[in-house]
This record gives structure tokens, sequence and C-alpha cells, in this order.
């Protein structure tokens, strides 16, 4: 070749270089996009529709040993309300007796006089007694105020009947009137709400001899999965009103155990691979509405998109719907890819080198906790569990790769995560021990049935142990117990852990919960909580 021909063949490799660099991303997904959308969409429930009517008028009273300083105490009934002046009942309270999700409607009825000026009011509703103590400004929290329950309304024409377009969940609500003229009067009366969930079922009864705390405990779970089941599996009805592959995961589970509504289940997971990320890896949320979308830009969550391969096999465990998990599993063995892109020598999750690129690594709401250790029983807990569902589907051959994998992940974890002297999982620099750390080890097997239990009992005696900072960590450290053959204290803990929240008046269950710090919030502010929380069920 002449040097002519040389610098000719350079530049048009050059050329095809930049050109290649140029095109834009390949959508793995691409050709199965539209149809898994359509599958969604085919599974999409129906949604129920109950009236609800307020039970009773209340006040909310200071009480520092109630929930976060307040309590509902009174039972006055509606007639005193209804037939007379709202003017001289501003601020009144009325409590529907059970948390409700759906749109409220009310009417304004003339007493004397001729309306010749707007009425205004506030209308506060809370899912606890505190959201309607505790001023909402100036407002400080980390998530946006507008998700905190108060709509300030204008009523123009009396009388009327009126329904507030927004779909609120709660127990109870204030009603404060802002502006009325002094020539007229009115009353409210006839309020109602049109609660909406996807589950027209009740779930079986436990046995006559259960306690009545743990079928308390049983009866607030149900009806916090209940409120959570609308045409997706929400992880909470007052905020985020969005899918989340955890909170799926979770009520999955408890569905599986009660209602039995399958489809919402198949939905949601054909929404999430179908708004899958062009590279093939999920999103960690998607939304529904006005279409459904992701939520652009929000970091990668890496815990997370493992779980949906174990929330699609315990799917096909529960249904034996092998059609939907064939169909899927082209997402589920593309979540597998990941682990291996930060894996060190040693057989380590490079778990800072995820961070610094920008991956969102969650196991729990907990500033103080290390990571590592929970990561890395997640990733062979997750592969385990994507390998057993390969093998049922007939694809293990697509996947071989992964039990070398977990062995060498597993031997990896058990060389430099445990302490043979405390029995106990360390995890990062500082040896940090947490409960999440324990529990992982334990889910994901690195642990011994043996060496789990000595792990769980060493924990009490451990100093500075990280705890969970929600139900959602409570779950899997739950699960490690009964892994370890410790269900009599799983159950005990269960008790006091779940039915603390009973004592403490949840209708619901809450997305934060500390039994010693009852303001625990996750953004600054604890009215912000959801305080019916899909990942609590």
């Amino acid at each position: 070749m002449n040097l002519k021909k040389i610098l000719l063949f350079s530049i048009l490799s050059g050329m095809t270089q930049v050109l290649i660099a140029q095109e834009p991303a390949k959508d793995v997904f691409l050709l199965q996009r539209k149809d898994w959308l359509q599958k969604a969409e085919a599974s999409k429930p129906k949604l129920f529709e109950t009236v609800k009517k307020p039970v009773s008028i209340v006040k909310i009273v200071k009480d520092e040993n109630s929930f976060q300083g307040w309590r509902a105490e009174g039972n006055q009934p509606l007639s005193g309300l209804y037939d007379s002046s709202f003017k001289k009942q501003s601020g009144v309270v009325v409590d529907f007796k059970e948390h409700l999700t759906g749109y409220f409607t009310f009417t304004i009825k003339s007493i004397h006089g001729t309306p010749d000026a707007p009425l205004r009011f506030r209308f506060t509703f809370g899912e606890v007694p505190s959201e309607l103590a505790t001023p909402f400004d100036p407002y400080n929290g980390a998530l946006s105020r507008a998700w905190l329950q108060d709509e300030i309304i204008t009523v123009m024409d009396v009388p009327a009947r009126i329904t507030l377009p927004r779909r609120f969940a709660f127990r109870y609500l204030k009603i404060d009137l802002l502006g009325s003229s002094q020539y007229f009067d009115f009353a409210i009366t006839d309020m109602e709400l049109k609660a909406t969930t996807s589950v027209d079922v009740k779930a079986a009864p436990l046995a006559r001899s259960t306690s009545s705390l743990i079928s308390d405990i049983d009866r607030v779970g149900l009806t916090t999965l209940k409120e959570c089941m609308q045409t997706v599996y929400e992880d909470g009805p007052k905020r985020d009103r969005r899918l989340w592959i955890g909170d799926l995961y979770l009520e999955a589970l408890a569905n599986t155990q009660s209602f039995k509504k399958h489809d919402l289940t198949k939905r949601c997971l054909y929404l999430l691979a179908g708004l899958s990320r062009e590279d093939g890896f999920l999103h960690s949320n998607v939304f529904e509405n006005p279409e459904p979308h992701p939520q652009a830009g929000a970091s990668f969550l890496f815990d997370y998109s493992l779980l949906y391969n174990v929330a699609l096999k315990d799917y096909l465990d529960a249904t034996g719907d092998r059609a939907t998990a064939l169909d899927l599993w082209p997402v589920a063995k593309k979540q597998t890819e990941n682990p291996s892109k930060y894996l060190k020598a040693d057989g380590m999750f490079d778990y800072q080198q995820a961070i610094k690129d920008n991956w969102w690594l969650f196991v729990d709401w907990s500033e103080a906790l290390d990571r590592e250790a929970s990561i890395q029983g997640i990733i062979i807990y997750s592969l385990k569990q994507s390998y057993q569902l390969a093998k049922s589907l007939g694809k293990e051959n697509e996947v071989k790769n992964l039990p070398a994998l977990i062995t060498r992940m597993t031997a990896a974890a058990r060389e430099n995560l445990y302490n043979k002297r405390t029995g106990l999982f360390e995890s990062g620099p500082d040896k940090q021990v947490s409960y999440a750390s324990q529990a992982w080890m334990i889910v994901s097997e690195v642990a011994s049935k043996e060496e789990a239990e000595r792990a769980l009992k060493a924990l009490s005696a451990a100093k500075d142990v990280v705890k969970p900072g929600t139900p959602y960590l409570y779950h899997y450290f739950i699960e490690a117990m009964i892994k370890s053959g410790m269900t009599k204290e799983a159950k005990d803990f269960m008790i006091s852990y779940w039915g603390g929240m009973v004592k403490k008046g949840a209708d619901t269950f809450w997305e934060a919960y500390d039994p010693s710090n009852d303001y625990l919030s996750p953004y600054n502010y604890f009215p912000i909580n959801s305080y019916c929380h899909a990942w609590s069920c």
C-alpha cells in the first residue's frame, strides 16, 4: 500500500469512528416497548368506588404521650355542623374513622340573607392528628410543599355542590373559613368521599385463636396495602403516588398472601419494562399520568433494578404465568449484567466507584448507614433468584455465568465482611455493624444458619449498631430472623415494631418509624412523611 492510500485509509477510518461516536445510543428494547405498554394497559384494574361519610366531630388536642404530640378526642354528632352557621364553627375537624383515598365532595347551603360575596375556605386533610396541628409554613422540608394536603378554594355562588379536583388520602379533615360576607349566613352539609381502590375482595381471616394485637397488625397492614393498590402499586396515596420497584416487590408479596390481585402485579412489571432506559436498565420509578413515563434525570437506583427480577420470579411462582415471565425475561436478563461492571479483583462490588458514577445505592433511609455489605448481599440474593427464574423458564444457558459469579461474590463477602471473632458482618472502612448488613448477609445466605443466628443474637450486645429507619429494612431484618430459624424472635419483633405503630394509633402503617423518635423524617419535616406507605404493609 503506497503512502497516498495509507493516508486516505487513515482519514476514512477516522471519519468512520467519528460517525459511530455521533450515532445515538441503541434502544435495546425498541421493538418490544409498544407491546409491553399495551399489555400493561390491558392489565389495568378497574377502580372500585365506595361512598364514605364523616362519622363525627373531634378536637385535636396536644398530648405529649401521643404520637407526634397530638391526639383526636371527642365524638360529637355531625348534625351540629350541618344544621348551624359555619361562621361560628370555622376550624372544625371531622373524623371519617378510617384511612381513605379518594375525592371529596360537600354542599354549601344558604341559611339567611342574600349571598353577595364569595366564600373562601382552607381544607386541610390529615392522615394523622399532628398534620392538622403543625403549621405548614414557613416550610423547610426537602420535598415539594405542594404535597401537603391543604387546599384554598373560593366559592362564587351559593347554594353549591362542590367536588375538589385533587385526590386525597386521609382520615381527618379540618375546615377553616378565610373570607365571607357579613350580610348572609350559610352552612356546610352533606360531606362525603368517593373512596377508590382496585381491591374488591377480602383477605382470608386469621385463626380465631390469633391475639387481638396481631389481628390489629394484620388489619392495619391490609388497609395499608388496599389504599396503595390503585391502578398501580403506589408507594403512598398521599405522596409520591407513583410506582417504585422496591415498593412493588413488597406489595406484591403481601398481595399474594391476601387479595391475590395478580393482574396489578402484571401491569406494574410490564410498565417498568416498557419504560426502561434505552440501555435496557430499569428506572427506579415511573408515573402513569398524563401518560406513562419515567422520572427523567433521576439517579440509577441499583438495588431496586435487581429486585425487579425477584418480583418477576415471585409473580411466576404465584401465578404460573409463564407467558408473561418469558415475555419479560429479556429485561430480567439485562439487569444481571450490571454487577460485573463494578466487580473488583477480590470479588467485592466497587461500592465507592458506583457512587462516583451517580448510582443510587438505597438499602434504607439512613444517613449513618454504610451500604457496602448490604449491596453485596442484595446482589448475591438477586442473582440467585434470577438464576432460579432462568431455570424455571429453561433459560439458564443464557445466564450460565451467574453460578460462578455468585460463588465468587459470596466468598469475597465472607473473606472481607465477616468478623469470626464477634460473629458479625461489618461494612466499610470503619467496620460498621448494622441491622442492614446482618439482614442482607443472611437473606442472601452468605451466612450459614448457625452463623446467622449468632450474628442476630450478637447485635444486642454490639456497640454503636446502626438500626433501620424504616419498615422497608425491618421487613428484610425479620425475613433474616425467619431464615435463621428464629421464628419466635421474629414474631416478637414484629409485634414490638408494627404493634408499636398500632398502639400509637396507626390506621395504616407509616413510611418511616423509629420507636424512639416519633418525629423522624427523611425529608427534614415530619408532616411531609407518608403515613400510608406501601413498603410498610
